[in-house]
């Protein structure tokens, strides 16, 4: 930025300065007409007096007259046979090629009669001189002036940069495991307050996915490490003895449910990847979500009757919607809620359909959840209480994906709880 200012200062002097001494020299130019023009207009006059051109003393006196004051003029008069009838030369530097010439012809009234040939030279070497130190002194005070507004710019950039650096070295000092600070501004200038506000409000956002990822990963190897432990110690179990085809049979079968569920793990954790990297629902016109509902609960029929619940659909509505998705969030609704629902109470799913968007929301009757744990229950592994009936046959990802699937449909997912009752509601766009 400095070398930019110091080229442009130098650049805009140098313009200024090529101004001003062209200027200067179309003004001597002129002067130099002006003074040929006089002079001329003179020399017309003196001539065109009869009494004056008569007599030659005369003539010689009131010409030298009009070159009094004038060192660097020269003036001289020729009759039309070549003969010289006035003539005075330059009296300063004589042999110099800087002369402006003015020829003329007039006519001598005087005795003898005739036309003159008249020749002004004006000796132009003392504006040259003066023009060559102007051009000096010019181009001296463009070289100077862009040294010392180059040398200012420097300081004044410099310091204006200060703030910057400042911030720079803050960031630098910034790592995984510093996201907690914030960037003072304290000594930062107004203009870039809403920088660092920006910059502390970004570090804010980095700060809450970097520990959401390490809680993610903590969690995904918490989980994974019970059913990988499980196999390894059955394995080991196994190995120490002669086992019947019957207990092997029996071992093989408690290793495949850990692995369906190490499986059913990864498939979930492989979905709610592509729907966080912007997936879209393809949409495909379903004309009744009611018996959508209607036909998954019939894969819950075996919960629902061991637990001695009911379930009732009310509403209905059509839309274009991805009817697999949909299914599965119905069915991941379904089985929390019949999971936690009180034994022997009702299950009611309500669908409506408002302002083109779809309300799905299932309650149930259960222990009231805490306020402040209704938003996490739509986090990743997360359980309100692992003592909760089912917690350890569950990996904590249904709800997870219920939203993922509304956020798939332009929607989202909140859950809501009173004295007895926990509803989840489930918006789709």
């Amino acid at each position: 930025m400095s070398i930019w200012l110091a080229l442009q200062s130098l650049a805009g002097l140098t313009a200024v300065c090529a101004a001003v001494y062209i200027a200067t020299l179309l003004g001597f130019e002129t002067q130099q007409v002006s003074t040929l023009q006089e002079k001329e207009a003179q020399v017309r006059h003196i001539l065109s007096e009869a009494s004056i051109a008569a007599d030659p003393d005369a003539l010689r006196h009131a010409l030298d007259d009009v070159l009094v004051g004038h060192r660097d003029l020269s003036l001289t008069l020729q009759r039309a046979d070549g003969a010289l009838l006035y003539g005075r030369p330059v009296t300063t530097a004589t042999g110099t090629t800087s002369t402006r010439l003015r020829v003329f012809t007039a006519d001598l009234t005087g005795a003898p009669k005739g036309v003159l040939t008249a020749e002004l030279a004006l000796n132009t070497l003392s504006d040259r001189i003066l023009l060559r130190r102007i051009g000096v002194t010019l181009a001296l005070a463009a070289l100077i002036g862009a040294a010392l507004v180059s040398a200012g710019g420097y300081v004044l950039v410099r310091r204006g940069l200060r703030p910057m650096r400042e911030l720079v070295e803050q960031t630098r000092r910034l790592t995984a495991d510093t996201l907690h600070r914030r960037f003072d501004g304290s000594a930062q200038p107004d203009e870039l307050e809403p920088l660092v506000a920006q910059f502390n409000d970004l570090l804010a956002r980095l700060q809450r996915a970097y520990e959401q990822s390490e809680a993610f990963n903590a969690d995904v190897a918490h989980e994974l490490n019970t059913p990988l432990s499980n196999l390894i110690t059955g394995t080991e179990l196994a190995l120490r003895r002669i086992r019947s085809e019957q207990e092997l049979r029996d071992l093989l079968g408690e290793n495949l449910e850990e692995l369906q569920r190490m499986s059913s793990i990864v498939q979930d954790m492989l979905f709610l990847s592509r729907a966080d990297c912007g997936a879209l629902a393809r949409r495909t016109p379903v004309p009744s979500l009611a018996a959508l509902v209607g036909k998954i609960a019939e894969y819950h029929e075996t919960i629902f009757a061991e637990r001695d619940l009911r379930l009732s659909i009310d509403g209905d509505a059509q839309g274009e919607f991805d009817q697999p998705l949909i299914e599965r969030a119905v069915s991941n609704l379904l089985s929390n809620a019949a999971q936690y629902a009180e034994h022997g109470s009702l299950v009611r799913v309500e669908i409506a359909e408002r302002n083109d968007r779809v309300n799905l929301q299932v309650t149930n009757q259960g222990t009231p959840i805490a306020r402040e744990q209704l938003p996490r229950l739509f986090d990743r592994f997360y359980r309100i209480d692992d003592s909760r009936a089912g917690a350890t046959r569950h990996h904590g990802l249904g709800l997870a994906i219920v939203a993922a699937i509304a956020r798939m449909h332009d929607g989202s997912a909140t859950a809501h709880s009173n004295d007895d009752q926990i509803m989840v509601t489930v918006d789709l766009g």
